[in-house]
């Protein structure tokens, strides 16, 4: 770098303090060539499916290798619930299985949806979230079945992909969804109050306690710190859509609600004696008396800190020493939801299978833990406070991540965990890959310190310590602008020099810091028309009318539907796939049947290999009914050339009009598994 007098010292305002840039050479600001190689860390951690992964996420390599492989796992799994169900549809499932309690025919549940968000804003391809939030709002999908912040998460979908008229189109939804939980609304006490399992957390202290400790999934009735941060945060999002709209009294209104149930939250739910935000009963009976607190602290009382509710009062930071103390909410090897002093602490209430089942008496969740830590990414961002540092954060981390790994070799995130052996609870067919949770978000938003913001300048606060050598983020799409992070503690990674260094859209970018903050421009929002796919005439999740799928074995109605339900992932602890299994032919098939003729130009198979039950056929054919013919297309392309596992596989051919479509596999030598097929 050339240097520079101090008169020529660029200034900037960052953060109420006035600092300075040092002035940069010509090449300095010239596109640089440095970036990760995507198609080589696709193809190391997804394989053979690596081509829509190196389409859509941002790319992370670290110093800490098990978070590196948690965040591809991650990606992975996020990907498995991502569901097509319709043309340019989608949503984002919360269990990998269908559970008597979806959301029919979409298989979603509204209480995780604010983790799907949060965590899937980061794709390139944000039609994955846009459509999930209109499902969400305007199909359904937000049903209220539980507690939701889904209009924060919505808003913090837009900060990272700046589409103000796609949030807009929501905001009469929005008000009809949060004024649907009047019904759980206290007027005396000018706050929300839920129960247990609404609140996803069934046997919590408030419902052990309200059934003198026989029980506790449903009950315990409670104004609770989780229901009102999410509609405190609900409310804020709502005022400031309003004001983006040029809809001043409805911002007015919904901010006026927000600002008083902030009040009430830190008027009424914090504890000076506990140092803690607990529930406080609405439930009057023998064993418990209304507006009282419950007796002992649980981590559900850390969820005001995901929303910044706490001002900047030193009383409240305090609280983050019950996160970070074994003998209250942080066990050694995860976060615990209820402190180990409580009476009924990881007594185990109810079985499945004859095994322990779901519960929230200690048990470490994903779900909350994740909860936790984003709020302590917001605290050490957002408040002045010496209760938290870094090395904490990557602590927490850290012991998040490791519950990821069932062992060295497998990694496979599932329902709970007891904080005090590390080993999975719930470990059910359904609790496999659980998208219960944020994990990418924490990477992203917290050790990486992406800030999202509305403006044209971005904040990035790297949590990292001694302990983190380098990272680096490539890949990721922000304002519709590319932009890239390497950080090297010492210099000789990247050659790129100590610290951080940033690129947007291919160029090195100056950065303004701020002891360890930074600021840098990212220009304008750049604004891009959404992928369109054709329609998939095959797909069908109701389960009725056209297209109908047959086959020539494995015929019930559950098993064949699963080759159009557009449901696809390859993780062979649990498949979703028909298949030939059990056939004694060395040729079966698949159909489909539209209903009448439909004009087709190409197909899609997924087809799963997993080495075991599942192999690839010898060879297969396409075959189509025009009237009361069966006709093969003419081919035109195969992509790839030679039929692969685990992954799509593209034939092209001359168009048709087809009544029906066949796929005959020849197996002599195994069986074979769809996973799903697509026409177009």
């Amino acid at each position: 770098m050339k240097l520079c007098s101090i008169a020529s010292l660029a200034t900037t305002l960052f953060a109420g303090t006035l600092l300075f840039s040092a002035c940069k050479s010509k090449t300095e600001t010239e596109t640089v060539p440095v970036s990760l190689d995507h198609k080589a860390l696709a193809s190391k951690y997804f394989k053979e499916d690596a081509a829509w992964y190196v389409n859509n996420i941002p790319f992370f390599e670290c110093s800490d290798q098990k978070i590196e492989k948690a965040y591809y796992y991650r990606w992975e799994m996020y990907k498995a619930h991502i569901r097509n169900v319709g043309p340019n549809e989608f949503v984002i499932t919360e269990f990998i299985t269908h559970m008597s309690w979806d959301h029919e025919p979409y298989c979603t549940i509204n209480a995780a949806a604010m983790h799907h968000i949060y965590e899937g804003r980061w794709l390139r391809d944000n039609r994955f979230i846009e459509t999930y939030i209109d499902n969400l709002y305007n199909k359904g999908g937000n049903n209220r079945s539980y507690s939701e912040s889904i209009g924060d998460a919505a808003y913090a979908n837009y900060l990272v992909n700046a589409d103000s008229v796609s949030l807009m189109s929501h905001l009469d939804s929005m008000k009809s969804s949060y004024q649907g939980w009047l019904n759980h609304w206290e007027e005396a006490k000018q706050m929300y109050w839920i129960a247990a399992m609404p609140d996803a957390t069934e046997f919590t202290v408030a419902s052990i306690d309200q059934s003198g400790g026989k029980g506790g999934f449903d009950g315990g009735e409670a104004f609770r710190p989780t229901i009102n941060s999410y509609m405190y945060a609900n409310a804020l999002a709502i005022s400031r859509i309003a004001a983006m709209k040029g809809d001043a009294a409805t911002s007015k209104e919904y901010l006026d609600k927000a600002t008083a149930l902030r009040k009430n939250i830190l008027q009424n739910l914090w504890s000076d004696s506990v140092h803690h935000f607990l529930d406080r009963f609405k439930a009057d009976n023998q064993y418990v008396k209304y507006w009282t607190f419950i007796r002992n602290m649980e981590l559900a009382g850390m969820i005001p800190w995901y929303f910044d509710v706490p001002d900047n009062d030193p009383k409240y930071p305090a609280e983050w020493k019950h996160v970070l103390d074994t003998n209250y909410l942080r066990g050694p090897y995860g976060l615990r939801t209820n402190e180990p002093a409580y009476q009924w602490y990881m007594h185990q209430f109810i079985f499945t299978f004859g095994k322990p089942s779901s519960q929230w008496n200690g048990p470490s969740w994903p779900y909350q833990s994740s909860q936790v830590i984003t709020g302590m990414a917001n605290l050490l961002n957002d408040y002045q406070q010496s209760t938290v540092t870094n090395s904490d954060y990557l602590k927490l981390l850290r012991e998040f991540t490791n519950q990821h790994y069932l062992n060295d070799s497998v990694i496979n995130l599932v329902e709970n965990y007891d904080a005090n052996k590390g080993e999975p609870i719930v470990f059910y067919y359904w609790s496999n890959h659980y998208n219960h949770s944020t994990y990418n978000n924490l990477i992203i938003s917290g050790l990486c310190g992406i800030r999202p913001s509305a403006g044209d300048t971005l904040d990035i606060h790297p949590l990292v310590d001694s302990s983190i050598s380098y990272f680096a983020l490539d890949n990721l799409l922000y304002h519709g602008h590319e932009l890239s992070l390497f950080y090297d503690r010492d210099g000789t990674k990247y050659g790129l020099g100590k610290g951080l260094t940033a690129f947007v859209d291919g160029k090195k970018a100056d950065l303004w810091q701020s002891n360890d903050k930074y600021k840098v421009r990212i220009g304008a929002p750049i604004i891009s028309k959404p992928t369109v796919d054709p329609t998939n005439y095959a797909l069908n999740i109701w389960k009725k009318g056209f297209p109908t799928p047959s086959a020539s074995v494995n015929t019930i109605t559950d098993t064949l539907y699963k080759g159009i339900d557009g449901k696809i992932w390859y993780f062979p602890e649990v498949q979703n796939v028909w298949s030939t299994e059990g056939s004694t032919a060395k040729e079966d098939w698949y159909q489909v049947d539209f209903g009448k003729g439909q004009e087709l130009s190409s197909i899609k198979l997924y087809l799963c290999n997993d080495g075991k039950r599942f192999t690839l056929p010898d060879s297969l054919s396409i075959q189509y009914q025009s009237g009361n013919q069966w006709l093969s297309p003419k081919m035109t392309k195969q992509t790839p050339e030679k039929l692969i596992g685990n992954t799509v596989n593209k034939f092209e051919f001359e168009k048709i009009v087809a009544d029906k479509v066949r796929i005959v596999f020849k197996h002599p030598n195994g069986q074979v598994a769809l996973t799903e097929l697509e026409c177009y």
